[in-house]
């Protein structure tokens, strides 16, 4: 039976709570004059919405509910709740992206946003196809490229990143839109990597005294010269593109006949010549829908910016490299490049570096770099081969900004550069705040002191056990049962087959037991709470159970990592690392265990995401991730209490579902009031004294890898 509309004052007086009129001054009649016109179960979802949305912000709910319903009203039809709850997602996403100002600015262009939603039934949105276009974009040949959202009317490329529209609807299927889409990215692909910004365009447009004609002719004629590219390096991809453009055979004899000749060229001198000598012949034809505007003021600003950090990185790679070569010599031989026409190579030649008559094998580095140099010059520069000397270069440009020291992003303006984007868990809004944490991998300096050597003098009793109790682990047996052959009776597969033939059944052969010495195939990562809550004693507790569980580890063969974690807000979200899977235990291991230190705050759903990611990196049959913890989730401002609870538990739950198990041990005596709902009834340990901490974790770590 349907339950009955909620009458006005019924509303009033819910509303009133959820906008907490005595302090907003919200005016909650507004809405329930609206919403006691719908039916209940309408009522409960706009109602269910606005808790939502509220626990975010109370006027954008209070504004989006209202112009939800208002705008629905104007329509005269019901609510289209799939619509309503993609709208509220996405204003709130745009609040915690870019604040209060763009979420309202969003509530106001409500028509705007509905009509982009009905585009996504039929159209390609970049967010959900963003993914496969990255995947296609690294496996081309070329420098690295990005990808972005467009924030100009129109798709370009600056050489470095591609920036694509939000969505992509011209055509009539989804199919036939993401074509276009993967489309469009391949053609700025294939400016940035065929040298299409490699002459300054914009003078030789302005010489012309014709620069808007010049550039429209210039698009209109490299557009053959690159598709003549793309039928070579990718020829299925290039037959999908022709369905989508213009019918070549409506095209003048004229057209047609340069089309031809411009599919074969290679350099893009040979389409400026053609501008300069039909810029008074010849009408540009209309760009094709999959190209690109030509942004050439941000092509020069990535140039100008680019060139001289890759000229000083390359001449400064090669010194090092030769020096590594010859470093008894003080007048070094000459380096050289050699140039092999290779007519299978999409440059037509490749480049050889030789350094006194061999051909030196470049770094992977080093190759890039070359690689990203030819694409702007055509060639390696022969000044580039020269040593570098001294003021030739800013001393800054010889690292990647991906290298940058991880506590530079701290001083000044904060940015995002070199970050980890991780989403996080709403329990509020039931939703995902998106690329809310950024992480960063700090690593831990190794400190020399007394720490190591103290700490095997106090338990050096309880290494001995451990390491005899870890080496009986590895040489243990396992018994297999149901075998067809072996050394002894399975009782229970006996007393089964024999019930099988009283039964009149065939008995089955499998009736015996058989010893068996299992491989162990585990990958474990131990993630060391690093709050400032662990100062002291169980700080102390936390790097004595780690130096004693990798003594005993190693008597295993177990493959392991640890990695602290710790932060302050979502912006400053940290893991530290301190041994990696590929790494042997060693004394910087052990000085970087000595050297772990309380921090901040205890954000613990990123450090679980990030840490799921490098376990879901190493094959294993088994794959644990064991936290050590005094505490509950906690961070300055907004993450205490049941939103950290339920992000953490929603990390968890993405852990398992990616076949890890994560367990917890534990100092905090309240644990158990919350541990169960992150871990569950049996995945977690209390410690009920901090000293007892090294004794238990190897013994946990024992149990929990025997089964």
């Amino acid at each position: 039976m349907q339950k009955s509309p909620l009458g006005y004052q019924a509303l009033v007086s819910h509303l009133d709570e959820l906008l907490e009129v005595e302090f907003t001054f919200l005016h909650s009649q507004v809405l329930a004059d609206r919403i006691v016109k719908l039916n209940r179960s309408e009522q409960e979802f706009i109602l269910n919405w606005l808790g939502r949305i509220t626990s975010t912000h109370i006027q954008i709910g209070y504004e989006l509910i209202l112009n939800a319903l208002t705008h629905t009203e104007g329509e005269g039809r019901g609510i289209d709740r799939e619509l309503i709850e993609s709208w509220a997602l996405h204003v709130m996403d745009t609040y915690d992206v870019s604040g209060l100002h763009p979420a309202m600015a969003q509530i106001r262009d409500i028509e705007i946003f509905f009509q982009s939603q009905r585009e996504r039934s039929f159209g390609a949105p970049l967010d959900r196809h963003e993914r496969v276009l990255r995947h296609v974009l690294h496996g081309l040949s070329g420098r690295e490229l990005d990808i972005k959202r467009s924030e100009e009317p129109f798709s370009y490329t600056d050489t470095e990143v591609i920036y694509l529209p939000a969505m992509v609807a011209e055509r009539d299927t989804p199919e036939e839109n993401f074509l276009l889409y993967k489309a469009l990215m391949v053609y700025q692909w294939a400016q940035a990597r065929f040298g299409t910004f490699r002459y300054p365009l914009q003078r030789y447009a302005e010489a012309s005294g014709y620069p808007e004609r010049y550039l429209q002719l210039f698009a209109a004629l490299d557009r053959w010269r690159l598709e003549g590219y793309i039928a070579r390096e990718l020829p299925g991809l290039y037959r999908s593109m022709q369905s989508l453009s213009d019918d070549v055979s409506q095209l003048s004899a004229e057209w047609r006949q340069l089309r031809q000749q411009l599919l074969q060229a290679r350099e893009v001198e040979s389409v400026i010549s053609l501008v300069e000598q039909q810029l008074h012949r010849l009408e540009p034809l209309a760009p094709c829908c999959y190209q690109p505007q030509l942004h050439l003021d941000a092509v020069l600003r990535v140039q100008l910016e680019r060139q001289p950090k890759e000229k000083a990185r390359f001449k400064v790679g090669m010194d090092e490299l030769v020096k590594e070569l010859r470093p008894e010599t003080i007048e070094l031989p000459a380096i050289e490049q050699k140039i092999e026409e290779q007519s299978e190579h999409p440059d037509g030649f490749e480049i050889e570096i030789t350094f006194d008559g061999s051909v030196i094998k470049l770094p992977q580095r080093q190759r890039q770099l070359l690689r990203s140099i030819v694409q702007d010059f055509g060639e390696l520069p022969p000044d580039y081969l020269q040593p570098a000397g001294a003021g030739d270069y800013d001393p800054k440009w010889l690292f990647p900004d991906s290298e940058a020291d991880s506590d530079a992003v701290w001083h000044g303006t904060y940015h995002l550069e070199g970050a980890s984007l991780y989403d996080e868990w709403d329990h509020g809004r039931q939703h995902y705040r998106k690329n809310w944490c950024a992480v960063r991998e700090k690593e831990v300096t190794p400190v020399d002191d007394e720490f190591i050597y103290l700490t095997r003098q106090k338990y050096s009793p309880l290494m001995k056990h451990l390491r005899k109790t870890f080496e009986a682990m590895r040489d243990e047996d396992r018994v297999l049962r149901k075998q067809e052959s072996g050394d002894g009776i399975d009782f229970e597969a006996l007393v089964e087959a024999l019930a099988d033939r009283a039964r009149g059944e065939e008995m089955s052969d499998r009736l015996f037991t058989r010893m068996h010495r299992a491989d162990r195939n585990i990958a474990v990562v131990f993630m060391v709470d690093m709050s400032g809550s662990t100062k002291g004693w169980i700080n102390d507790a936390e790097r004595e159970s780690l130096l004693l569980l990798c003594e005993a580890l190693e008597s295993l063969n177990d493959r392991y990592a640890i990695y602290g974690f710790s932060g302050m807000t979502r912006l400053r979200c940290e893991i530290y690392t301190i041994k990696r899977f590929e790494e042997p235990f060693s004394r910087e291991i052990e000085g970087r265990i000595s050297a772990i230190r309380p921090q901040d705050y205890t954000r613990m759903g990123f450090a679980i995401r990030h840490l799921t990611q490098q376990l879901l990196e190493v094959e294993a049959k088994t794959r644990l991730l064991i936290t050590l913890s005094d505490g509950k989730p906690d961070d300055y401002n907004d993450y205490r209490g049941e939103y950290g609870i339920e992000d953490t538990r929603r990390a968890l739950i993405e852990a398992r579902r990616n076949g890890i198990h994560p367990y917890c041990i534990t100092i905090d005596q309240d644990a158990r009031d919350y541990l169960p709902h992150l871990y569950g009834p049996a995945a977690y340990t209390v410690v009920s004294r901090v000293e007892q901490l090294p004794y238990k974790i190897s013994d946990i770590y024992r149990r929990l890898t025997l089964a």
